[in-house]
């Protein structure tokens, strides 16, 4: 949550600098360890965001990025990096969290919106058609 918290701000500010994820992290009493995962979200994103981009141009192309609401670009951005990314993030766990987040701060056809690029992606995964780097398998 923290991490697209920070992510919607940079994004609606067109600001590439780091946020200060410590007053978010204050407000939400959040501990060390969250904290660090939301920066490396951030800069995760932040460092893929045109690969990103292009992946949700790709699976979403009724859509167009700049069109999309910026929760659910985010959302998608998170969602992707963790997928392609940082194969320590289970995909089962990172499309449920995005499901999650899309329900709690998304429109109401947020969540399945999210969930249909989500499963294209990961199916996509599956058939080969798409590279994860490093490529992972479902049982991490």
């Amino acid at each position: 949550m923290t991490a697209l918290q920070a992510l919607f701000a940079s994004d609606l500010r067109n600001n590439q600098e780091e946020p200060a994820l410590e007053w978010l992290a204050a407000e939400e009493s959040l501990e060390v360890r969250a904290i660090q995962f939301a920066r490396l979200l951030w800069h995760g994103v932040k460092e893929n965001q045109p690969m990103l981009d292009g992946v949700i141009q790709r699976y979403a192309s009724a859509w167009p990025i700049e069109q999309m609401s910026p929760v659910d670009r985010n959302i998608l951005r998170i969602s992707l990096f963790e997928l392609l990314c940082h194969p320590q993030t289970p995909r089962k766990t990172a499309i449920n969290e995005a499901v999650e987040l899309a329900k709690t701060f998304g429109s109401e056809s947020s969540a399945r919106f999210i969930n249909g690029v989500l499963g294209s992606v990961v199916a996509a995964l599956e058939a080969g058609e798409l590279a994860s780097d490093p490529p992972v398998t479902e049982g991490r």
